[in-house]
Formats: C-alpha cells, sequence, structure tokens
C-alpha cells in the first residue's frame, strides 16, 4: 500500500499492510525545516504552509496527514471587509494590526508574529460579546458558491501519495475562544448572564459549517474531512460539548456519510468522554489524538478495548516527555506499546500527542517510521 491506501484503510477502521505513521508536526518543524522565520509561511506564504508540511512529510517518509485542502468559498456582500497593517517589526517579531469593518461598527484586532514561534494573538477582536454582538454576526455569511483552483493546485502537490483532506470546525467554546478578549472567562460569564447570545452564535456557526460542508461534499475533490475542535472538553464541560459542539458533530459526520466522505475529529487535550460520544451516537470514523494525562485523560488500550470496534484511535504518544526530550529508545519504547494497545485489527495510526515541538529531534521522528515498517506489520 502506499501513503494515501494505508491512512484511507485505518482511519475507516479497516486492517492495512501496517499500521500508518502519522505523528503530528502540522507546523512548527515543517516551519523549522525551511529555513526561514517563521513570519514567512505564516504572514507571507512563502511557502504555503501546506507547502512546508509536504516536505516534511516527505522528508521524514510518514504516512502524511494532509488535511489542508482549501476550497475558495464564496461569501454574500454585505459591505464587511477586513484591513491589515504592520505596526511595528523587530529582528524577532513583527507586529499586525486587522480592522474588521461593519455596517454595525468595527472591531479591531492584533497578531505577532515571531522569527522561530508560530503567531499569537495579543488582541482579540470581540471585547464584549453582548454589546458588541450585532458586529459580530457579520462574522458568520454562509458561503453562496466556491471555487477550486487551490484546492485543484494542492491536490496536484500532494499527487496520490498522501490522502487528501480537508478541514472544517464546529461551535463550542473551543471555537469561540480565539473572538473573545479574555478567552474563555468571557464566555464562562455569557454562559451565565446571556446564555441566548450563545445560543444565537452557535446557530449562527451551524448553519456556516453545514453550508461549507455541502460544497465540500458537492466538489469531490477530498478523501476524507477534518473536524477540528482542539480543547473541545478542555475549554468548556461534557455539559456545554453537548450543548453546543455535539449537535453539529452529529449532522457533519451523517451529511458526510452519505456523501462518502469518511470523518476525523481532533481535539487535544481531554477527550475520552468525546471518544465515548462520538462512539456511540454519530458517523465519526476517526479521533486523534488521545494524550495521555497530564495533556489529556486518554487511555489508548481502554478505548481501543471499549470502542475500538466502532470508531478508529490515532495517538498518543507523549510529544514533550517522549518526543521531544525523551531518547530514540524512549520513542521506540513508546510506539510498540500503542501499536500493543491499539493496534490489533486494525483501525489505529500510530500518532503522537497533539503538535510536535519545534526543537523534536529528526532521530525520533525516523524512529517511529522504523517502527511502524518493523514491529507495525500486519
Amino acid at each position: 500500500m502506499n501513503s494515501r491506501e494505508r491512512f484511507l484503510v485505518a482511519m475507516t477502521g479497516g486492517q492495512p499492510d501496517r499500521v500508518p505513521c502519522t505523528p503530528d508536526f502540522s507546523n512548527m518543524i515543517p516551519c523549522r525545516l525551511t529555513g526561514k522565520p517563521f513570519w514567512d509561511i505564516y504572514l507571507h506564504h512563502n511557502p504555503p504552509l501546506w507547502r512546508a508540511y509536504l516536505h516534511a512529510a516527505d522528508r521524514f517518509g510518514i504516512d502524511a496527514w494532509f488535511s489542508y485542502g482549501a476550497l475558495e468559498f464564496q461569501y454574500p456582500d454585505t459591505g464587511a471587509r477586513w484591513e491589515h497593517r504592520i505596526v511595528s517589526q523587530t529582528d524577532e517579531r513583527i507586529v499586525q494590526r486587522a480592522v474588521f469593518r461593519t455596517g454595525s461598527g468595527d472591531m479591531e484586532s492584533e497578531t505577532t508574529f515571531y522569527r522561530g514561534d508560530p503567531p499569537s494573538p495579543t488582541e482579540k477582536l470581540v471585547k464584549n460579546l453582548k454589546d458588541e454582538f450585532a458586529k459580530v454576526r457579520h462574522l458568520y455569511r454562509a458561503p453562496t458558491g466556491y471555487k477550486t483552483e487551490t484546492a485543484q493546485e494542492q491536490k496536484r502537490a500532494v499527487g496520490g501519495r498522501h490522502a487528501f483532506g480537508t478541514g472544517i470546525g464546529y461551535p463550542g467554546f473551543q471555537a469561540w475562544v480565539g473572538l473573545t478578549q479574555g478567552g474563555l472567562e468571557p464566555l464562562a460569564y455569557a454562559e451565565a448572564d446571556c446564555p441566548e447570545v450563545l445560543e444565537e452564535l452557535c446557530a449562527l456557526q451551524e448553519r456556516v459549517d453545514l453550508k461549507r460542508a455541502e460544497m465540500i461534499a458537492d466538489s469531490k475533490l477530498f478523501d476524507y474531512v477534518l473536524l477540528g475542535g482542539s480543547g473541545t472538553i478542555t475549554m468548556a464541560s461534557p455539559q456545554l460539548f453537548e450543548k453546543y459542539a455535539f449537535p453539529t458533530i452529529q449532522k457533519l459526520t451523517r451529511l458526510f456519510k452519505q456523501a462518502g466522505l469518511p470523518t476525523m475529529l481532533h481535539s487535544c487535550g481531554k477527550e475520552t468522554y468525546v471518544v465515548k460520544r462520538c462512539a456511540e451516537a454519530s458517523d465519526l470514523n476517526c479521533i486523534n489524538p488521545l494524550e495521555i494525562p497530564p495533556m489529556g485523560d486518554c487511555d489508548l488500550a481502554a478505548l481501543k478495548r471499549l470502542y475500538g470496534k466502532k470508531i478508529a484511535l490515532m495517538g498518543n504518544i507523549h510529544t514533550t516527555e517522549v518526543m521531544l526530550h525523551g531518547s530514540v529508545q524512549d520513542v521506540e519504547r513508546a510506539a510498540r506499546k500503542c501499536i500493543d494497545d491499539a493496534g490489533a485489527g486494525g483501525g489505529f495510526i500510530l500518532s503522537t500527542g497533539d503538535q510536535c515541538g519545534r526543537d523534536t529531534p529528526d532521530a525520533n521522528l525516523r524512529k517511529l517510521v522504523e517502527v511502524c515498517e518493523t514491529y507495525g506489520n500486519y
């Protein structure tokens, strides 16, 4: 099997020729390997992150987790527009201001781009969710059409050797924390003081997500779809997950199943409850990264025993203790244990917890591939 075949068979619960090797290094390692300041990739798209990732995947010989596929959605013109400007630059960082202009008023945010790290939002767009909600509505316009030029370019670059995926979000605190100045705190207050605002926000985002999903399915370009929800439980709770996130997850996975598109969900941090609910009551095919304590709460062997016949698993080597700071022997031991815990019968992709660190040794990444090629054969 090639990388594409191996990955897709495993993520849909089947047994490929061997366990796929798919460490999560979607950001920092590809950027480091370009040899450029990280702002070249994140701000100037030179090269775009997806090209840097493909280069890194081929360099290490992994079964790539390519989820950058980008339809160019077309939106109705409501008069709202973004304006960006660089306000300061040093040898170590670039600060960019963004203004979102709407007929209901303007909102501003700030992002700091670093030479050797991914960018950080240093000022969020929404300062008072309830008072500014008329402006926030302008952010959630359902698309009316799409173009495929970028996705076609990406698919040609992937060339059939790796699974070609795209991503989509879903409502919840994990989606909205990037909007609100103060992060989770104003969302928690809103849930207590004005839940109707969050309920409308949820409905607005679901409408957008479902319309995008219809267009993704209609394009017939992709091998799979990634539902992105980093911190779904860690940034909220099971109760809030059930209220805001899970109904949309159910609708999205049902829609994609009907279209013949397998789905994977990514949610770093605590995830055992998400695995349980998705295995029991959704059409999700695969879930990752299944992080171990203290980063998460997942026991890979237990999840395989309880849910392995209903949902494929992807994980779950510790990204700092093992991948960043461990020896190649530590990596080999951890990789073998994961395969022992969850590899039987297929439906398993060997991976790491969320996002391998920038300075993860190349030898540790190569060791993962070696273990899958030697110990992970079926």
